[in-house]
């Protein structure tokens, strides 16, 4: 499979609630880091993530991946990504978010998902309140400083 083809396989399976045919993506021993929710690590975890995690609180999921370049083990592509929000102080509002996929690939298969993601735009479409875009802000920073790559930068 080849790499648009992959990527499209991996939006594909999220927008049809597919989780098997998600982690069919990854290698056994894979992970997915979630921007929200932390790593799935193997098939298992990674299907639940998909038809569990994901849809506990949205529905009508869109990906979009763009601009894909690859050298074979490392793959980027830009991202576009929504959802219509059934949390209750969202009132069915379509959260919108864009991003940059990174993953590591090995045989053709997804070994580790990262991503970049612009989040605050979504949180003002699904109506929380400041001081929870905050906290959730400072999660993140925090989950930031902790990557080993950031130690030159606190230093």
């Amino acid at each position: 499979m080849d790499t648009t083809q992959m990527l499209r396989a991996f939006c594909d399976a999220v927008e049809q609630r597919n989780g098997n045919a998600f982690a069919s993506l990854f290698t056994e021993d894979g992970v997915y880091h979630d921007v929200f929710y932390g790593a799935f690590a193997g098939h298992a975890k990674i299907a639940e993530m998909i038809d569990d995690w994901f849809y506990r609180t949205a529905t009508d999921f869109r990906w979009d991946m763009h601009a894909p370049v690859s050298d074979g083990e490392t793959l980027y592509a830009r991202y576009t990504f929504s959802y219509r929000s059934i949390l209750p102080e969202a009132k069915g509002a379509r959260a919108m978010f864009e991003g940059v996929a990174i993953m590591r690939l090995r045989d053709g298969k997804i070994t580790e998902y990262h991503e970049v993601a612009n989040t605050a735009p979504a949180f003002v479409d699904l109506n929380f309140a400041a001081e929870r875009i905050a906290k959730i802000m400072a999660r993140q920073g925090a989950a930031l400083k902790a990557r080993p790559e950031m130690a030159r930068h606190l230093a």
